[in-house]
């Protein structure tokens, strides 16, 4: 039986909704206070309807609300990160806990369980844009410090595999990170500026753009040009008949081309540096002096955890399940290692 005074189960929960009702509000608000224009007035109309379902969650409890409580740890965590992490990053994670919200009210107030749905479907809209801002960097970071570290554990396995001592492996590994982070690079200066040269070579030229105003064609025949570019003909012959009308300008580019794949420099650079960290990873109880079996373990503990670490990342900025992504990511690693590894023992093997 329930101690006489004690708060009811309905009550706890009320509590605890309005608790993390405020935590997302106050989310929202860093958030906001980090950026400028449109994204800033809608993480601010995001604050305000989590205002609004605290409100409705007050007028429940009436005088049983009790003294103000802070919302669930892992919101507490969010608002730290939000003053001080990454926009693209917080986003991912806050995505999480819009989902997660809408599922906890389901069956306990549809309606801002229907609310919860459109903030989970705006944050996916705001996080689009960031992760389109940062697709080329990013994309070189992550992947440079995923191929760092499997690459070289592999490589430096490969070399104990074969026989060699701890200064043949520390020379290996340090001449594998060079070789790779430089290699990466490379790879990713050619791929990202061929990439942007392809979307350029793609847009309207300049002189067209600036020549619609004296246009001496009939409107389908300016509707050929929009076809060429991908608008189905009915959009393309009633945009046509609108730039020709003068009523309003035609946007300088068609929607491949808004696409954001960062430049080579910052790529290649991205992509060297987070090689080099992923790669010296394996390399570090070598460069502190440690051999045998203690050096290979912790060199595989050290890669085990940067995998899932780098695996949980991807994860949670695709917005799917970190844990699975994690898993993933250490399974496909230690597969690479074993191989590289079973191969040095066959050719250590054969050469003795």
């Amino acid at each position: 039986m329930r101690r006489s005074g004690s708060p009811s189960a309905a009550v706890r929960r009320w509590r605890r909704l309005l608790a993390n009702e405020r935590e997302e509000a106050r989310i929202y608000r860093r958030l906001a206070a980090r950026r400028t224009g449109e994204e800033r007035q809608i993480l601010l109309g995001l604050a305000e309807a989590e205002d609004r379902h605290a409100v409705h969650w007050e007028r429940l409890l009436g005088d049983r609300a009790g003294p103000a409580r802070r919302g669930a740890p892992r919101l507490r965590v969010q608002a730290v990160l939000a003053r001080w992490l990454g926009w693209v990053f917080v986003l991912a994670l806050v995505q999480q806990t819009e989902s997660r919200s809408r599922h906890e009210m389901t069956g306990v107030d549809r309606g801002i369980a229907a609310d919860d749905q459109v903030h989970e479907e705006v944050v996916r809209g705001l996080s689009a844009r960031g992760r389109s801002r940062l697709s080329g960097t990013l994309r070189a970071a992550v992947f440079g410090a995923n191929d760092g570290t499997v690459s070289n554990f592999a490589l430096v396995l490969g070399v104990i595999g074969g026989g060699a001592d701890a200064r043949t492996v520390l020379l290996a590994g340090l001449s594998g990170l060079l070789a790779g982070a430089l290699s990466m690079a490379a790879g990713e200066f050619v791929s990202v500026s061929s990439q942007r040269e392809v979307l350029a070579a793609s847009s309207p030229r300049a002189a067209f753009l600036a020549a619609r105003a004296d246009l001496d064609v009939h409107a389908n025949e300016l509707a050929l040009v929009y076809r060429a570019r991908g608008i189905p003909e009915a959009e393309a012959t009633a945009r046509a008949a609108h730039v020709l009308s003068g009523d309003a300008d035609e946007p300088e580019h068609s929607q491949n081309d808004n696409e954001v794949v960062g430049t080579g420099p910052r790529a290649a650079w991205s992509s060297f540096v987070f090689f080099c960290v992923g790669a010296v990873i394996p390399v570090l109880p070598f460069l502190f002096g440690a051999t045998g079996a203690p050096a290979i373990f912790t060199a595989g503990a050290l890669t085990g955890l940067a995998l899932i670490c780098t695996g949980a990342t991807v994860g949670v900025l695709s917005g799917t399940s970190p844990t699975r992504r994690a898993l993933r990511q250490l399974a496909i690693g230690t597969a690479a290692a074993l191989v590289t590894y079973l191969l040095g023992l066959a050719v250590g093997a054969t050469v003795v």
